[in-house]
């Protein structure tokens, strides 16, 4: 599906995203390893705001985190780490702002369906603006003249219309989500998929540019699986992006 990943790499949020899309048992300590001072309590009940939103499909999602994890450690980072050796700044700068340029079709879309006219029409600008005038999207011309990159996907169309979260959910490969926002994801590929036909090209030239945006959205995210040395990673992660979608469907 191409360009299902295109807005990964607007907001930091989003790149928190797909972070959380890793999927994880808590891994194993090394035998080196230093006991925690404090232990883990066995009841989750006990985590506090950790444990503020239920997570049914939990032993799935863990599971999902680990293998994200390692996917991540052995193929997407060593990829990347190729991609940015011998591809030049200037070129990376202009990949990431023609990708960002297609998203904006669908953030428009999504903007129209939740009645947001002012976002809709900002993100109309900046897409003539950036497509023309910055070279089919390549320079970034609407940011500084003031025209906000903004973002609106169909799982944000769907809480406005009030349609409930439902049971957090691990992508593989994708990264964190929900049952609502999975589904999500499915209108927002066709639209991504409506884009690639309008300019004619052919399906290994789709794949092609589908796994380029994905290789140039991980290059971007600093965010690495297991660093931040807590045994309640997966928990944090939940809860910012539980609570940062909650703030996207209210705003």
């Amino acid at each position: 599906m191409p360009m299902l990943v295109n807005k990964s790499p607007k907001l930091f949020a989003i790149a928190l995203c797909f972070l959380l899309s890793a999927c994880s048992s808590q891994p194993s300590l090394e035998s080196t390893a230093v006991t925690p001072i404090i232990a883990v309590p066995d009841n989750p009940q006990d985590l506090g705001v950790l444990s503020a939103y239920s997570d049914p499909w939990e032993g799935f999602n863990r599971r999902m985190y680990y293998f994200n994890a390692k996917a991540d450690e052995y193929v997407l980072l060593p990829i990347v780490t190729g991609y940015k050796q011998i591809t030049p700044d200037v070129v990376e700068t202009g990949l990431s702002n023609f990708f960002n340029n297609l998203a904006e079709i669908s953030t428009f879309i999504n903007s129209l369906l939740q009645f947001k006219l002012s976002v809709a029409g900002e993100t109309l600008g900046r897409f003539a603006v950036n497509t023309t005038l910055g070279l089919a999207g390549l320079i970034d011309v609407a940011t500084p003249i003031g025209l906000a990159a903004q973002d609106e996907d169909f799982g944000q169309t769907l809480g406005f219309w009030g349609v409930k979260a439902g049971p957090y959910l691990v992508l593989p490969l994708l990264g964190p989500s929900s049952l609502r926002d999975a589904s999500g994801l499915v209108f927002d590929s066709l639209a991504d998929q409506q884009v690639m036909d309008e300019l004619g090209m052919k399906s290994e030239e789709e794949l092609y540019l589908s796994l380029l945006n994905s290789i140039d959205v991980r290059a971007r995210l600093p965010f690495r699986y297991y660093g931040s040395g807590s045994a309640f990673e997966y928990d944090y992660l939940k809860l910012l992006y539980k609570k940062y979608r909650e703030i996207q469907v209210a705003r």
